[in-house]
């Protein structure tokens, strides 16, 4: 196995003005390993490297950086070895960077491109946004069912090169409407005579190129495929989506759905190169309505102020009461977000959902409510007698039902409302655990003090 030179012995070719060498050592690289020591390297030595790299190692090593060090490359390199790069992308990844480039710059380096890859560009970018049509290419392989499978095998050799992938086959008729796919292992394992007809089946899964992102993602899936082909509502191929730009995208939804639940607006950017005025304002709007939220438990806790003057005991186990609610109404939220998004369950399951959480609330609720009741009988008992005075058994009895109706009420909160949101057509991840945990402590104390009420009524109240 070939040692490439390390890091500052490039560095140190690059300073010796040493770049016929650099180039040459160059050409042994793989595109990963050029992509590592290109973001290893200040911005000087990064654009003396990528200047030397071959057209088609530079093409792919490009596809593979980050998104700032493309800008700052289409900013210093010449025309020529930009519009030389673009043409040679595969168009959905060529698509991918344009999206975050300034109009007016999208529109010269359109202009750079061939005359059939700025067509092909024009037709990605005129898709919506977040639509599969974004990321499709249109570098696939289209059979007709006539042929056979030598035809088949001597068309891939001449054509085959420009495919994003070379698994799967796809059958169109002459209008160009998709009729079949087929794995090219079917070809390689039949005889050179043979039809393709005799090898279809007429099923085969697609999508639209209309059709959600977030859609897409389930129906690869659902089936296992590492490509699927893109059709328009008329039935005709316009090009494949594969598994890699939607396994991006699915990267893209977890971390949005994440940061969401941890009760903030999702960043645009990697979490350092968000500025922090930028961290503040996504921050500050959920923690000021989360604010104005636990404010309710003040006045909760004001109107039972009378009760808390009685029997002022009963102020010691509202932090265990409200952080209890608030932790099973967590647990439920995150559990059902994450189900709902590998799609577990529909929405028309809610009974069954509703259900289970209503066995799991009253088995972790008498769980909790026996372990708080006996932490007042061991106290009351053994460390300290007398603590709770007389009606020791009486409070034990108040917190243990308690926790159990909170925790009850807690898990079917967090169950119930990410369904409701997605329902309502709503982002079911804005139902992030702070704000469950901040509903929970409201309502939780109403059912403490309601409890306590029943329990204690003719004694401390």
């Amino acid at each position: 196995m070939n040692q490439h030179p390390t890091t500052e012995h490039i560095t140190s070719l690059i300073q010796e003005g040493e770049f016929f060498k650099l180039k040459e050592v160059l050409k042994h690289y793989e595109p990963a390993e050029v992509v590592e020591l290109i973001e290893e390297e200040e911005e000087r030595e990064q654009l003396i490297i990528f200047r030397l790299l071959p057209l088609q190692l530079a093409t792919q090593v490009f596809e593979y950086l980050d998104l700032d060090v493309q800008k700052h490359f289409l900013a210093n390199l010449s025309q020529e070895k930009i519009s030389d790069i673009l043409n040679e992308m595969s168009p959905d990844d060529r698509t991918a960077l344009l999206e975050f480039l300034p109009d007016d710059f999208v529109k010269e380096l359109i202009q750079t491109l061939s005359e059939s890859e700025r067509k092909i560009t024009l037709e990605l970018l005129g898709y919506p946004e977040y639509s599969v049509g974004r990321l499709m290419t249109p570098d696939y392989i289209a059979i007709r069912e006539h042929w056979t499978v030598q035809q088949v095998l001597e068309y891939i050799r001449r054509h085959g090169g420009q495919s994003e992938t070379l698994s799967v086959l796809y059958v169109t008729d002459q209008r160009g409407v998709l009729i079949d796919d087929i794995r090219i292992r079917e070809f390689l394992l039949s005889p050179p005579d043979r039809p393709v007809s005799e090898l279809m089946d007429r099923r085969y899964v697609k999508l639209n190129a209309m059709q959600d992102q977030e859609a897409a993602i389930d129906v690869f899936r659902k089936n296992d495929r590492v490509a699927l082909p893109v059709v328009n509502d008329d039935g005709v191929l316009f090009g494949i989506v594969t598994i890699d730009d939607i396994l991006s995208i699915r990267e893209e939804e977890d971390t949005e759905d994440i940061q969401k639940l941890g009760g903030s607006e999702a960043l645009d950017e990697p979490y350092l190169d968000t500025s922090i005025w930028e961290m503040v304002k996504k921050r500050a709007g959920w923690l000021v309505i989360l604010l104005l939220g636990e404010m309710l438990t003040t006045s909760a806790m004001h109107h039972f102020e009378d009760d808390l003057q009685k029997a002022a005991v009963l102020g010691l186990f509202i932090p265990l009461i409200i952080s209890a609610g608030g932790n099973a109404g967590s647990q439920a939220t995150s559990l059902i977000i994450r189900a709902m998004s590998l799609g577990e369950f529909a929405l028309g399951d809610w009974w069954q959902v509703m259900r289970r959480e209503i066995i799991s609330g009253l088995a972790l609720g008498g769980i909790l409510g026996v372990v708080g009741a006996m932490r007042i009988v061991l106290w009351a008992q053994v460390i300290d007698p007398g603590y709770f005075g007389p009606y020791w058994q009486l409070i034990a009895v108040t917190v243990g039902f308690s926790l159990l109706g909170i925790v009850l009420w807690g898990a079917l909160a967090g169950a119930m409302l990410p369904m409701l949101l997605k329902r309502l057509g709503l982002d079911p991840a804005t139902a992030s655990a702070p704000f469950v945990a901040t509903l929970v402590d409201v309502t939780g104390l109403i059912i403490y003090f309601s409890v306590a009420t029943l329990v204690l009524r003719g004694t401390l109240l």
